[in-house]
């Protein structure tokens, strides 16, 4: 089968396509005939060896596709049927949808409605279970509520935006350029801050009257964090759920006390934890993306021997949306 394989850690040019050996599915497992592979910084972090992975490697953490054998043991689902998985009731460990077959641990794996193509599921599955826990299970969000949201323009960034917006808060939400700006407000930002040219923590108390922020979801780490504590509201909970510039600086708890702030993490993993969970959480995902509210803005789609231009976009922060990979044409 083709793959883009890593033979040895590095930067985006070590992403090869290479004919390799069609896995077979181990009990508890199903064979998927990929049709795309959503392009997520987790892969990035695997090519370049910040987390060490078995080598040769095959990347990608989502994909989508068709059911194509069952490994011993396999009933949750069928050949034939429609799916889409991503790391989820420890099958974080199950890589390998930069392919044009993927062996994956079947209670992970989601049913697609028919509704909903197989590309756009491998662009919001990810993303959309991560959403889920950030809106509904860290913080109570509705109207009043003043959200902040890094990254805005982000593939994260925009499925928050709209799932905030759709929940009545006000959003606000920081981006690198004016291009991203329009494209965070067209899914729901009620205001944008370049934060390359304004204090974004200063422009926060400015937009909320001094009021503060109620909730803060941050994926940046290091340049943003520590900064949230400054304008935040009394009671306001900062969520940590990525670290794309690195990890934060250290916090002391003595910080938090004058405004009674609530720091946590979030890993979509600890909100996945039995396929009850997953069944339920991933149906209203797609019920969302099929009434129309909760499409990706933007999904930019690359042929499978572009995986490295597609890092490239993602490392440079050049992509709006998100990429996704298509290993092949659904039929």
């Amino acid at each position: 089968m083709r793959a883009i394989s890593i033979e040895e850690t590095g930067p985006a040019s070590v992403l090869e396509l290479r004919e390799i050996d069609t896995p077979r599915p181990a009990p508890g497992q199903a064979l998927v005939r990929v049709h795309a592979a959503g392009v997520n910084f987790a892969d990035v972090v695997m090519r370049r060896g910040d987390i060490p992975s078995p080598l040769p490697l095959v990347p990608g953490v989502e994909g989508a596709g068709v059911v194509d054998a069952l490994g011993e043991g396999v009933d949750e689902i069928a050949v034939g049927d429609r799916v889409a998985w991503a790391p989820v009731m420890g099958a974080g460990a199950v890589v390998g949808s930069y392919a044009e077959f993927e062996a994956v641990t079947a209670e992970a794996l989601l049913p697609v409605p028919d509704a909903v193509s197989l590309e756009t599921a491998a662009a919001i599955t990810l993303q959309g279970l991560t959403a889920h826990y950030l809106v509904h299970d860290k913080k109570p969000i509705g109207p009043g509520s003043n959200v902040l949201i890094h990254a805005a323009a982000g593939g994260m960034g925009l499925l928050l935006c709209r799932w905030m917006k759709h929940l009545g808060a006000r959003v606000i939400g920081t981006v690198s350029t004016e291009e991203k700006a329009a494209f965070a407000r067209e899914a729901g930002a009620d205001d944008t801050i370049l934060y390359r040219d304004e204090d974004f923590a200063a422009r926060a108390l400015e937009l909320t009257s001094g009021a503060g922020l109620d909730y803060v979801v941050d994926g940046v780490g290091k340049t943003t964090f520590r900064k949230n504590l400054e304008c935040m509201a009394s009671q306001g909970h900062i969520c940590l759920y990525g670290m794309a510039s690195g990890p934060p600086d250290p916090l002391s708890p003595l910080e938090l006390l004058p405004k009674a702030i609530c720091v946590s993490g979030g890993m979509m993993t600890a909100f996945l934890r039995t396929r009850e969970e997953v069944l339920r959480k991933g149906a209203e995902v797609f019920e969302a993306v099929r009434e129309g509210w909760l499409m990706p803005p933007r999904v930019e789609v690359l042929p499978l021997e572009e995986a490295a231009r597609a890092h490239g976009r993602l490392e440079g922060r050049e992509s709006i949306g998100k990429l996704v990979l298509r290993v092949a044409d659904e039929g």
